[in-house]
């Protein structure tokens, strides 16, 4: 990997409502009203104001990704992505690279829209382990494609300047550390 992505990308242990960046990423359900785990947390701490907006978008399918404001978070926004029930299918991998993938396009097109429309300007951004939790996917293979899929933006894209893995487990920090040093 370049020395100038290896730059962008930090990992670190911690909760993931509690970072300053411009945008967290919400690992959702396809509804988007909040639910266990990350989305739950999330939805708590942003407070009332995401769920209102939330219900407002109608939903998201399955490897896209939508955009609220952070409410009460010290996030400026959330992107929020739908990752894939791990099936052990192949479909399960080009799912959740498109969470990665659209999640980062979603932060990028955000920063280039005319002033005259919303410009938020998202330059931060981190990202949970998505389908890590209950739906199933395994932590090596998941960072593997989170890993290979940010680096590969980060290469093609400009815009985004940190990228944050932000993960609940000493674990699956190590997992991480790991994977990036042989990527």
């Amino acid at each position: 990997m370049k020395e100038e992505i290896l730059k962008k990308i930090e990992i670190r242990q911690g909760d993931i409502t509690e970072l300053q960046v411009d945008a967290i990423v919400n690992a959702a359900n396809s509804s988007l009203l909040g639910g266990g785990g990350v989305d739950g947390a999330i939805h708590r701490a942003a407070g009332p104001g995401l769920l209102d907006e939330c219900k407002k978008i109608g939903g998201c399918p399955t490897g896209e990704a939508r955009i609220t404001y952070g409410h009460n978070l010290f996030a400026k926004h959330v992107i929020h992505t739908v990752g894939p029930v791990y099936s052990g299918k192949p479909q399960d991998k080009y799912l959740l690279e498109n969470c990665y993938r659209n999640s980062l396009f979603t932060a990028i097109n955000c920063n280039v829209k005319p002033i005259a429309l919303m410009h938020h300007n998202i330059k931060s951004i981190a990202f949970p382990a998505i389908s890590c939790g209950v739906y199933g996917y395994p932590i090596r293979e998941a960072c593997e494609i989170a890993i290979k899929t940010v680096a590969n933006f980060l290469d093609e894209y400009w815009g985004i300047d940190q990228v944050i893995f932000i993960l609940f487990s000493e674990e699956d920090v190590e997992v991480y550390k790991e994977t990036i040093k042989w990527l």
